[in-house]
């Protein structure tokens, strides 16, 4: 978990493969990580794990499904009650279920895109 990130209430985080979040990333109350499933093909219905990456900047909306092996890449917002199957690209808002791409994530002038630290600390200065 990175700097300044945090998972808000009753977040479930199923870690069986590794989750990483990088620095100032919100998930949202009941998000669910999933970093787990089964092979469904196979009678014994082995567990599969499958990590999952949230780059730095990511907001996961309340009650968002994250896939097993999904990499939400740096300042991605995933609208609440979205389910992720799939990577999502830098800098973009998604929702629905599947989610998709609905458009690009615009920062306004005063609080510019990040670039590895905190956007909001000149203005505490």
């Amino acid at each position: 978990m990175g700097a300044h990130s945090c998972l808000g209430p009753f977040v479930d985080c199923y870690n069986v493969a590794e989750v990483v979040l990088g620095d100032f990333c919100t998930i949202s109350q009941y998000a669910y990580l999933c970093a787990a499933t089964h092979d469904y093909t196979d009678p014994r219905m082995p567990l599969l794990a499958k990590p999952i990456r949230l780059g730095s900047w990511v907001w996961v909306g309340a009650g968002a499904f994250i896939a097993p092996g999904v990499t939400v890449a740096e300042g991605a917002v995933v609208g609440a009650r979205s389910v992720v199957t799939r990577d999502v690209d830098p800098w973009t808002v998604v929702a629905g279920n599947p989610a998709r791409f609905l458009k690009m994530r615009v920062l306004r002038d005063e609080c510019a895109k990040p670039r590895g630290g905190d956007p909001h600390e000149e203005r505490r200065a």
